[in-house]
């Protein structure tokens, strides 16, 4: 009866009391509700409307069907932040993909255009930079350059030798904004992490570059087949180094990034919604390309493409769109893609300063990408680079590097020691022990630091606890296993 009075009498009023009537026979019918709401925004009734698709999203606020009429009616009204939340959560109500599921995605990449267009997102970042000014004593200079080869990247004031720190961004890129107030946050983890002293440096040498391009033996082999000049060889492979490591340091910090900008920065959703999209967009085409796959070494391809849908697992918990499909992944591509997101959901929410880049080298060494490059302090390194005096000092006085070893060594001890934990007591070990208490029970001391220091110094090579025939100078005709010199 509403619904006559409504659309085929033009009388409102008494539509409205059958409506009221309706509703009053079952009151929790959320769904009646949401009818009537539609009805009415059929007939161009659209406060009227609203207030039944409010009273039906207090009963049941996961129904899609609702999110998306209070969305095109804030549209309507040019509330364009509400009209943007409402299309997501309608988003992510959907379970089903269906057409509303379609409508609901257009209506948010609509309404996320229109934002992207005003002066919000700027003020918002140009606030933060403001602050972080402050806060780090640096002024900080942002500059359009299409000649980077990312959609933006901070250049610090520090490794550039200038007073002022440099975001670049490429100006054609999609909501800029987001991207600009990407680099902000990636330097605000940056001075809290320096604030206190541990913010770690990522740092790839020449050595590093020359032992993975070795490794990519195969792939020159075919490129020469095809014709490929060496110098675009040379050019291919430096690439594919350069870009694997800007996402072994990249992938893991950006979650984080973009969790502080999701929670703390709400009215920058709309932008950061277009940006990601952007890059996922383009991460998928990278892994799935015909070309692509036909000439990258497919565990590089594999490992990168992990990375990638890492990225598109948040972008999906974020604003409710699955783009993981698309990147054509295995069972076991997959796997190990949700293990990293676990993981970095359980330090997310009480993440300390610098806590982001043991997530940087816990899944560099799971994917076998830690020998790519170095994690190193930041503190130790500057020090090093600044007072070659007192550089020198430390050569004299640990030449062996025995006091400071290598970070990849440090990381491979830890590693094992966490390992052996796991394990729990080694009765072997135990025995091998109590034999090295033996042995060196009553000797000089002079005796026992010449071996202790043979020991150490062919350490430096590493032990590894499952191989055996080492030998030592100082304890003549004596063989020992792994497990056996590492309990001397």
């Amino acid at each position: 009866m509403g619904n006559v009075f409504a659309k085929f009498k033009d009388d409102l009023q008494t539509a409205m009391k059958y409506y009221d009537q309706a509703l009053v026979a079952k009151p929790n019918d959320n769904i009646a509700m949401n009818n009537i709401g539609g009805n009415l925004m059929q007939q161009g009734k659209i406060q009227e409307a609203k207030k039944y698709f409010l009273d039906a999203l207090k009963i049941n606020d996961q129904y899609p069907n609702t999110h998306y009429a209070l969305g095109l009616i804030a549209d309507m009204e040019d509330d364009l932040f509400t009209a943007f939340n409402f299309s997501i959560n309608a988003i992510k109500c959907n379970k089903n993909k269906d057409g509303l599921y379609q409508n609901s995605v257009r209506q948010a990449f609509e309404v996320a255009k229109k934002i992207a267009i005003t002066n919000n997102g700027q003020k918002i970042w140009q606030n933060y930079k403001y602050k972080l000014e402050f806060e780090g004593d640096r002024e900080i200079e942002i500059v359009e350059d299409n000649t980077i080869p990312t959609a933006a990247k901070f250049e610090f004031a520090e490794n550039y030798k200038r007073t002022k720190h440099i975001i670049r961004y490429k100006p054609d890129y999609p909501a800029i904004e987001h991207l600009i107030m990407h680099e902000l946050v990636h330097l605000d983890f940056v001075v809290k992490a320096r604030k206190v002293e541990l913010n770690q440096l990522f740092i790839s040498k020449q050595n590093h570059k020359d032992a993975f391009i070795n490794g990519l033996e195969p792939t020159v082999k075919k490129l020469r087949k095809m014709g490929i000049s060496e110098e675009d060889i040379s050019k291919y492979c430096s690439g594919l180094f350069d870009g694997l490591n800007l996402q072994v340091y990249n992938a893991p910090i950006d979650l984080f990034i973009e969790d502080f900008i999701y929670s703390d920065y709400s009215e920058l959703r709309p932008y950061q919604f277009l940006s990601l999209y952007n890059m996922i967009q383009n991460g998928i085409k990278a892994v799935t390309d015909k070309d692509a796959k036909e000439i990258s070494p497919k565990d590089i391809l594999s490992k990168s493409k992990i990375y990638n849908i890492v990225n598109a697992i948040q972008y999906k918990e974020l604003y409710g769109i699955d783009f993981i499909k698309d990147h054509q992944a295995t069972q076991e591509e997959l796997k190990q893609a949700n293990e990293f997101y676990k993981e970095f959901v359980e330090y997310k929410d009480d993440k300390e300063p610098a806590e982001e880049y043991e997530l940087v080298i816990n899944w560099a060494e799971d994917l076998k990408l830690d020998k790519n490059f170095e994690l190193i302090e930041e503190k130790e390194y500057l020090t090093k680079r600044t007072n070659i005096d007192n550089f020198l000092t430390s050569i004299e006085n640990d030449p062996f590097n025995i006091k400071t070893p290598d970070p990849s060594e440090k990381r491979d001890m830890d590693k094992f020691q966490k390992s052996q934990k796991e394990i729990g007591t080694n009765m072997s070990v135990v025995m091998y022990m109590v034999s090295a208490l033996e042995f060196f029970q009553g000797m000089a001391n002079e005796e026992i630091r010449k071996i202790a220091f043979d020991i150490a110094l062919q350490g430096r090579l590493g032990y590894s606890p499952d191989k055996d025939g080492y030998r030592i100078p100082s304890i003549p005709n004596k063989e020992f296993s792994g497990y056996n010199i590492l309990a001397y």
